[in-house]
């Protein structure tokens, strides 16, 4: 998006003073040339490029992954990670909770001396409204917190109380929700529906001061507490297409290139980058893709044909045909980057035990001349999970010999989602972004059912909302267990109990872990994405 300037030289002047003024013009449209960006390029501030699709920045609204990355840096926590681990620290508290021996009141001492980017200071009631705004004003994450906390209140000038509904050991970790941040007192208002999708005041290291469609600006906060950032200011590009992405970052317009590149693209980035000097950034991350089995709905209410299932996925394949090599094979709903992920399916089935799964769905009553058929379902408006879905009919097929058949069929996304609880899904390919760091983003919504029995399945909770409907009395146990045990090794315990049993029942099929990318010019340094996924820009510079 271009300013409309009135060129100066039309103005009524001698006829030699318009021409030098044309020429000086001329000189500056060259030496700037015609991308907004571009004209940064002479100072120390960053241009980002990315093709997402920001619906709100608004804390208490926004529940999708870029507008995340945005609050980040523009906002602050009660708590957040350290940028190397995956150590919890404070932020603007200043130490970690002082907890009640019933677990269930946490006290938290705040930080002194810092301001709002509309100068408002910070102090414990602001702190509070901030998070009763989350909760009340009843916003897509509203639940995150509004399940868990009983009562929020200012119990000092820097002091802030929580208390909960009941034990919840993982409060401190969905503390850092990007959401769960500080906003101004004078700046926003509580009440349903009360938003603001297009503005930002918080505490952050950058204050937004332009936001438009295609194009948004962050500025440095000058009266920031902390560390002040290693750049200038943020010049965030929205790009149309991958295409578009991938060109503006290869031909220079942008500094960095993060989040909507296509597997192909990252590939030939990648394959470029020794003879460009551009710089890969390659983590570890924490979205997750899994089948999804309705265990109450035949022929899958049998755990035997769920294990042939099981025994006949080929996450390796998968990994390198559709992924190319930018995911690696998942054993468990947690994944790999907690020290809790046991892999129960790596260990029980394997990756393609072709003779056993034959066996199980033989023994079952099926063959060749009478093959099990089932529709697996999967979004359309996904690539990467059309493409995983025609390949496991593929060598699921070919493995069993004609056995077991998978009959495919795509739905747009949000109408697919939306309809898991309904139950007309008996297997569906579903992906999984965790709110929060915590193993029990990926145990409690999946596993968890507030109402059912062995029989019937689940009929109100997690695991019917995700179309399992898994119903297991002593899971139910156990994840309120880990939920409420202060005792990291107790909790490992219960965790790896937990993930044992997941492979024995199987109302999910853990298939893919993927890995997240960020691009830099040679000249930028200090791109990083850290353990926990966040994308810190304050680290950002040109060398």
């Amino acid at each position: 998006m271009t300013k409309r300037i009135t060129p100066f030289w039309r103005q009524h002047r001698p006829l030699p003073y318009r021409w030098i003024s044309l020429f000086c013009v001329v000189v500056l449209l060259v030496l700037s040339c015609s991308p907004r960006n571009l004209p940064t390029r002479a100072t120390d501030r960053i241009t980002l490029g990315s093709t997402a699709k920001i619906r709100t920045i608004d804390p208490a609204d926004a529940y999708e992954l870029f507008p995340a990355t945005l609050l980040y840096n523009m906002g602050e926590r009660l708590y957040t990670y350290d940028l190397e681990t995956t150590t919890l620290t404070p932020q603007l508290a200043t130490a970690l909770p002082d907890i009640s021996e019933d677990g269930l009141t946490y006290t938290m001492p705040l930080r002194e001396g810092v301001l709002f980017h509309d100068g408002t200071p910070f102090n414990a009631e602001a702190m509070a409204f901030s998070l009763q705004r989350f909760i009340q004003n009843g916003g897509q994450p509203s639940f995150l917190l509004s399940e868990p906390i009983a009562d929020i209140k200012a119990t000092g000038d820097y002091e802030l109380t929580i208390t909960l509904k009941q034990p919840f050991a993982a409060l401190p970790a969905l503390l850092t929700f990007f959401g769960a941040c500080a906003v101004s007192p004078q700046a926003y208002t509580i009440g349903p529906g009360q938003f603001k999708p297009k503005s930002f005041v918080g505490t952050g290291p950058y204050r937004l001061v332009e936001y438009g469609s295609d194009f948004i600006r962050m500025d440095v906060f000058e009266q920031y507490w902390g560390e002040k950032p290693a750049n200038q200011g943020i010049n965030l590009q929205l790009l149309s297409t991958p295409a578009n992405l991938f060109n503006q970052f290869r031909t220079g317009a942008i500094d960095v290139g993060y989040q909507g590149l296509e597997t192909d693209q990252i590939q030939q980035l990648q394959t470029e980058s020794e003879k460009t000097g551009w710089q890969v950034i390659e983590a570890q991350g924490n979205a997750v893709t899994h089948m999804v089995l309705n265990v109450k709905q035949p022929p899958l209410d049998q755990v035997e044909i769920r294990r042939a299932i099981a025994l006949l996925i080929d996450r390796p394949l998968i990994r390198e045909r559709v992924y190319q090599g930018q995911a690696e094979p998942l054993y468990s709903l947690i994944p790999s980057t907690f020290q809790e992920a046991q892999p129960v399916f790596q260990t029980q089935y394997g990756d393609g035990n072709v003779a056993q799964a034959r066996q199980l769905l033989t023994q079952a009553g099926y063959s060749a001349q009478k093959p099990l058929t089932l529709d697996l379902w999967y979004p359309s408006n996904y690539v990467a999970r059309r493409l995983v879905a025609n390949l496991m009919k593929a060598f699921v097929e070919e493995r069993s010999q004609g056995i077991l058949k998978l009959k495919l069929n795509g739905v747009e996304s949000t109408v697919g989602n939306n309809s898991l609880s309904k139950g007309i899904y008996p297997a569906y390919l579903v992906n999984w972004y965790p709110d929060f760091f915590d193993p029990d983003t990926y145990i409690q919504p999946f596993l968890s059912c507030a109402k059912g029995d062995e029989q019937t399945g689940c009929q109100e909770g997690a695991s019917q909302s995700l179309g399992s409907f898994y119903f297991n009395r002593e899971i139910n146990e156990l994840i309120e267990q880990q939920r409420q045990t202060q005792d990291v090794q107790e909790r490992q315990q219960v965790l790896a109990k937990i993930q044992a049993q997941l492979a024995i029942d199987i109302p999910y099929i853990p298939l893919i872990q993927r890995k997240e990318y960020a691009f830099s010019g040679p000249d930028i340094d200090g791109v990083q994405i850290t353990k926990t996924q966040q994308f810190p820009l304050w680290t950002i510079r040109k060398s």
